[in-house]
């Protein structure tokens, strides 16, 4: 386990922020004030109170958003059928306390620097991810959501290693302009979903790292179906086509808490390429083995995943829906 890593690279300020391409409502101004103070009282608290105060607020959570709760004990049905319904409530309320843990830390990014950020998360494996980077042509790196997601590339940049991360723009322009000044406090760039290829090939072409998160639902024209808990999955297919494109080294990098550290691993895994004769083939086989990686982990930390996302609700040609809300 690498716990100190040299910072090799300058710490680069936040950049600027943009200004919103769309004229917000009244209800979105509320949105954003109500958000605002929430973010700026949990981080003016201790991070150990704020932690706390966000435990409470996760438990009441699972039981004012039933909906969730309805998707998510549906999703574990699917995935774990011989569990009692007793493990699968346990899962979920242990996902929404993970919830918690990460709207506190998330509050607090403002604090956190390369001379604290070892007391919230430290690397594993970060010797996979500096042999891929040593190859000069930028790094993929797979993410889910899982654990702290929103800590990972934030953290890697406090570390020394700034990265591009794929986002999808908030529907609330005013929240989402503040969650990206706070996601990008340690030098990370956005590469909006919707510029995806030309901005993913553009950092590689400068030798960056990119994160990009693969265990949404996809709508079908938008990805592949390849099999997850035995089921199949549209996932995005985007990753493998730019690596097939541009031959990147790839690595998994996930954020997992550790309830004996009492604080996360960002841990890296190298990730092969699958070559195929059919172009299609090889990027159908990769994604199914991404998607598979991803599986491992989540079968290892069940309650570290977003099992309340409707992960498989676009159906193959023909088949019927799988959920009934």
């Amino acid at each position: 386990m690498k716990q100190v890593v040299a910072d090799n690279r300058p710490q680069t300020s936040a950049p600027a922020e943009p200004v919103p391409t769309r004229p917000a409502t009244f209800n979105q101004r509320l949105q954003y004030w109500a958000a605002l103070a929430v973010l700026k009282s949990l981080g003016w608290l201790p991070h150990k109170l704020a932690r706390g105060v966000c435990a409470v607020l996760a438990a009441m959570s699972y039981w004012l958003w039933p909906r969730l709760r309805r998707v998510g004990l549906f999703n574990l049905r699917m995935a774990f059928p011989d569990w009692t319904e007793r493990q699968r409530r346990h899962v979920i309320y242990g996902l929404f306390q993970n919830f918690g843990r990460m709207l506190a830390d998330y509050s607090h990014f403002p604090r956190w620097n390369r001379d604290n950020i070892e007391s919230l998360i430290i690397y594993e494996g970060f010797e996979n991810y500096e042999r891929a980077q040593s190859q000069g042509r930028g790094v993929l790196f797979l993410t889910a959501h899982f654990g702290n997601w929103e800590l990972g590339s934030f953290a890697h940049g406090l570390y020394g290693y700034p990265c591009h991360f794929v986002v999808r723009e908030l529907d609330n322009p005013l929240i989402d302009r503040l969650i990206s000044r706070y996601r990008s406090q340690s030098g990370g760039t956005a590469i909006d979903k919707s510029e995806f290829a030309r901005g993913v090939l553009r950092a590689f072409a400068q030798g960056h790292a990119v994160g990009v998160l693969i265990d949404q639902n996809m709508m079908a024209n938008e990805g592949v179906f390849v099999n997850f808990f035995g089921r199949l999955a549209c996932t995005t297919s985007g990753p493998a086509r730019v690596v097939r494109k541009t031959g990147v080294p790839i690595v998994l990098g996930l954020v997992i808490w550790d309830a004996k550290l009492k604080k996360y691993r960002l841990r890296f895994d190298p990730v092969e390429w699958i070559k195929r004769d059919d172009s299609e083939e090889e990027i159908l086989a990769n994604t199914a083995n991404f998607t598979h990686l991803i599986e491992e982990y989540v079968r290892r930390y069940p309650d570290q995943w977003l099992w309340v996302h409707r992960r498989w609700k676009t159906r193959p040609p023909g088949e019927p829906p799988l959920y009934p809300f």
